[in-house]
């Protein structure tokens, strides 16, 4: 079968919500991918960052190969011998003092919500039902229900409603905006450290640090959403260490398994996971030990590589090198590590041509938000790699 054939089978059968650019993707390695007609192009997307460390990473798929040949699953009615290890090896490694392991970013997200809510009415002494989480506008935390219902696109919420009460809306990077927001009925305040779906903004410098004094002073849980910017793609470990900020909840997935199996977790201070007793949560597949096994080998080799550090250095490469780029139609290049939003002008006529245009020059990615263009290559990464991108990126922006 040829790609048109493949295409008409998703356009024949499957729902219509996703419009993606038209190649048929049939393997990967490293920061390379293959058509079906064996066509190679470079990934600059990383599968929105969950592939950080390259595609069909050896080690990765050895642990995900060896641990499938022995036990993937056993619910949590019984323990296995890959949980305490991923524990402990994560906590140890972001300074974590418990950690529950789901399946997606927006279960992530969700258990936050519920381990925050319940910690404010049992610790904090909220009154029932008057719980308040502080969100920032034009975030992006995942797609059910609660989640759609405090996000501020429109098209995310229209004809989804009823949605969950309980959110405030502030400015994102605005921090007088959050201080004034806080209630004596505030059970946390969730952000993403660098507005990922919204085209990649960067809050102003310090904002991080005055979250966290304000949530400090009040008393207030402090969520950082890391599943995008966590894990090396912004050229440390964690986003939120660039402002030497530790919250009190951290939420990782995406590259937490290397793109090789659903995996996420949520990374806490014993204060707001503690208030969780048996019964309160939980899923069937969360912690599994196939999960468990990938996870372990994925932040490993993330680590011992050098990924992180590459991370940095190569964004720094990079977003100088998009900068210097002379087009008409770019407004503003932005980012950090290997997380870079290249935001066109109006007159542009939208980033999806570009990225159609690229795409044809062996280069994929994709736009966010109409107007900006995301790079986001794998974190392996070569400045020689680069230089070829580069070229033909440049080609494609002036036109």
């Amino acid at each position: 079968m040829d790609s048109r054939q493949y295409i008409y089978l998703e356009n024949c059968y499957g729902a219509k919500n996703y419009k993606p650019l038209d190649v048929v993707l049939e393997r990967g390695e490293g920061i390379w991918v293959w058509d079906v007609e064996g066509n190679r192009y470079m990934d600059c997307l990383s599968s929105y960052s969950a592939v950080n460390q390259g595609h069909c990473h050896p080690g990765i798929v050895g642990a995900l190969v060896e641990q499938a040949k022995k036990l993937t699953l056993t619910s949590r009615a019984f323990r296995n011998d890959q949980l305490g290890l991923f524990y402990e090896e994560i906590c140890r490694l972001t300074n974590s003092h418990m950690v529950l392991p789901m399946n997606s970013g927006a279960e992530a997200v969700e258990t936050v919500i519920k381990a925050v809510r319940k910690w404010g009415y049992r610790e904090k002494g909220v009154p029932p039902g008057k719980a308040e989480i502080i969100v920032c506008a034009n975030n992006f935390h995942g797609r059910t229900i609660t989640i759609v219902g405090f996000s501020t696109e429109k098209q995310y919420r229209e004809d989804f409603g009823p949605f969950t009460p309980g959110f405030v809306t502030v400015p994102f990077g605005d921090s007088e905006a959050l201080k004034g927001a806080v209630t004596p009925n505030t059970v946390g305040f969730l952000a993403e450290p660098i507005q990922g779906e919204a085209g990649i903004i960067i809050p102003p410098a310090g904002y991080l640090r005055d979250a966290r004094e304000i949530c400090s002073q009040n008393n207030v849980p402090l969520i950082f959403d890391e599943i995008q910017t966590g894990l090396g793609r912004t050229g440390k470990l964690l986003a939120e260490m660039h402002e030497g900020v530790e919250a009190d909840v951290t939420l990782v997935g995406k590259a937490l398994s290397g793109g090789m199996y659903p995996i996420s977790a949520i990374l806490s201070n014993k204060d707001v996971l503690g208030v969780f007793m048996p019964g309160d949560h939980g899923s069937t597949f969360g912690g599994n030990p196939l999960a468990c096994a990938i996870a372990r080998r994925a932040v490993k080799v993330l680590v011992e590589e050098g990924m992180i550090e590459n991370s940095l250095n190569m964004g720094e490469y990079l977003l100088s090198s998009l900068e210097k780029i002379k087009s008409p139609y770019v407004k503003e290049v932005r980012g950090r590590g290997l997380f870079i939003g290249v935001e066109l002008k109006p007159e542009a006529g939208g980033a999806r041509r570009f990225c159609e245009m690229l795409m044809g020059r062996g280069i994929l990615c994709k736009e966010t938000h109409e107007n900006v263009i995301r790079f986001a290559p794998p974190l392996i990464v070569t400045p020689g790699d680069l230089d070829w991108a580069l070229e033909r990126i440049e080609a494609v922006l002036k036109g």
